[in-house]
């Protein structure tokens, strides 16, 4: 006869469940990163440059840029300094507030980043080839309620 495997605890679910997900989280991530790797940025530049893509023709402040990042990540300046010299992002100070930095994508970045797109959907079909579209669907309903 077949012996049931014991039911976990609720902590033993959560402690596999964490596992599971940092364990697909990096190879997503993976992914991703072979898919730029020939365009020159990194997976947080990639990043940066997705958000002001989709803020475009508005620029975003610095801050509102770093609350937006999949990698909360306190060198958002850092990041910016590296865009910057390759002519992806432009920076200014408003008059009304100095103290405030907005950043819009160049169109040189627009270029780049539809020229990674192709990469990046091919990347994330193979990184997710084993699930369903519903199970997709079904997954990233499950990762908004936990985030």
């Amino acid at each position: 006869m077949k012996q049931l495997a014991p039911t976990p605890t609720a902590a033993e679910a959560a402690q596999a469940a964490a596992v599971g997900l940092l364990r697909a989280s990096d190879n997503v991530r993976r992914h991703l990163a072979e898919a730029i790797a020939p365009f020159g940025i990194t997976g947080q530049q990639y990043n940066v440059l997705r958000i002001l893509r989709g803020a475009h023709p508005e620029p975003l402040a610095t801050l509102d840029i770093a609350g937006r990042m999949i990698e909360k990540t306190p060198g958002i300046t850092r990041l910016l300094d590296r865009l910057e010299p390759k002519g992806l992002i432009e920076r200014h100070r408003p008059a009304a507030d100095r103290r405030q930095v907005l950043v819009a994508i160049t169109p040189a970045g627009m270029r780049l980043l539809a020229a990674t797109d192709e990469a990046v959907r091919e990347a994330n079909e193979t990184a997710l080839a084993g699930l369903t579209t519903q199970e997709l669907m079904d997954l990233s309903a499950l990762l908004e309620r936990v985030r």
